[in-house]
C-alpha cells in the first residue's frame, strides 16, 4: 500500500484552503455531540460542510455490540467503513468539527492512529472558524467512489478498565481526566443515567475545554505546557486521559502530543463505565491542585 503524505497533527484554516483540491488530501466531518445539546451533527453536515468533506459519524463508527457507547470498534470494520467514506490508505487526512473546541475531532484523529494511519491532522478552530473567515462550505450528501483502507489496530494508544484500575492502585502511570471539574467532583450532574458522580481515585483534572482559545484554536506550546503543570501532570511518568465516554479525552492526548508526548493513551471506556460499575473505586469532593 501507498505511504500517506507526511502533514502536521493540527492544520490551519489556511493551510487547508491552499490544498483543498490536492489529490490524495481528504477532508472529514468528524463533528458528533451529546443528545441533550439539540444538536444533530448529520443533519448539520448536510446543512454545510467543508467542500468536499464525508461525515465520519462517530457513533456508526463505534462497535455496535458493545453496551457502552463509542467504544473502538475491531480493525475490520474501521477499515471496511473507512473504504465506503471513500478514504484510502495514501490518504493525508484532515478531521474537524463544529464544536469551537476539539469535542469529537480528536477522538477521530486519535482513532485513525489507533488503527495504523499516522498522516491525519485536526483543523484548528474546526467549521466554526472556516465559516466565520468566510470560506466556501458545501451544502447536501457527499457522493464519493469508494476507497481501500487498511486498519492495524495499535493496543499502546488504548487502555482497559483492569489497566486503569491497575495505575490508579499502584501508581504505574497518571490517569487525566478532561471532564468538567464539577463532574470531576460529583458536585455535576452526570449527563448519563445511572452513573455514580466523582473521580478515580488520584486522577488529575483538566477540562478539554481549557486546551482552545476563545476562536477554538490550540493553545500555543508553553500555554499548553502550562495548563498541564497547573493540573498537576509529572512530566516523566506515562498519562492515562479519560473522560466521560472516551471522546473528549483525545483532546488531551492531542494537546500532549504537540507538546511531544506521543504515548500518552485513552481509558477507552472512561466514566461511562467506571462510574456505572459497583466493583470500582470512586472520589467526591473537591481536589486539591487537580488531583483527587
Amino acid at each position: 500500500m501507498p505511504a500517506p503524505s507526511s502533514i502536521p497533527s493540527v492544520v490551519s484554516t489556511a493551510w487547508l484552503a491552499d490544498r483543498l483540491a490536492r489529490p490524495g488530501l481528504k477532508v472529514v466531518d468528524a463533528s458528533w455531540y451529546m443528545p441533550q445539546s439539540g444538536r444533530d451533527a448529520g443533519a448539520e453536515f448536510l446543512a454545510g460542510h467543508i467542500p468536499g468533506a464525508v461525515f465520519f459519524d462517530l457513533d456508526a463508527c463505534s462497535d455496535p455490540q458493545s453496551p457502552l457507547p463509542h467504544m473502538l470498534p475491531g480493525p475490520a470494520a474501521f477499515g471496511a467503513r473507512m473504504g465506503r467514506l471513500g478514504l484510502e490508505d495514501g490518504d493525508a487526512i484532515v478531521v474537524y468539527d463544529g464544536s469551537g473546541a476539539n469535542l469529537s475531532a480528536a477522538r477521530a484523529w486519535w482513532m485513525f492512529r489507533v488503527f495504523g494511519h499516522e498522516s491525519v491532522a485536526v483543523l484548528d478552530g474546526g467549521s466554526r472558524r472556516w465559516q466565520r473567515e468566510g470560506r466556501a462550505m458545501e451544502r447536501g450528501p457527499a457522493p464519493h467512489p469508494a476507497g481501500t483502507f487498511t486498519a492495524r489496530f495499535d493496543a499502546r494508544r488504548v487502555r482497559s478498565r483492569a489497566e486503569v484500575m491497575a495505575a490508579a492502585g499502584g501508581g504505574t502511570a497518571q490517569v487525566l481526566d478532561a471532564r468538567s471539574r464539577g463532574r470531576f467532583e460529583g458536585t455535576e450532574a452526570e449527563p448519563r443515567e445511572g452513573l455514580r458522580g466523582g473521580r478515580i481515585p488520584g486522577s488529575l483534572n483538566l477540562p478539554y475545554t481549557e486546551l482552545v482559545d476563545a476562536d477554538g484554536c490550540l493553545l500555543p506550546p508553553d500555554q499548553l505546557r502550562d495548563r498541564f503543570g497547573a493540573a498537576g501532570l509529572d512530566w516523566r511518568r506515562p498519562v492515562i486521559a479519560t473522560c466521560g465516554s472516551g471522546v473528549s479525552a483525545c483532546a488531551l492526548v492531542l494537546g500532549l502530543h504537540q507538546l511531544g508526548v506521543d504515548d500518552a493513551a485513552v481509558y477507552d471506556g472512561s466514566w461511562t463505565e467506571w462510574g456505572g460499575r459497583s466493583d470500582t473505586p470512586v472520589v467526591t469532593g473537591a481536589a486539591a491542585g487537580g488531583r483527587g
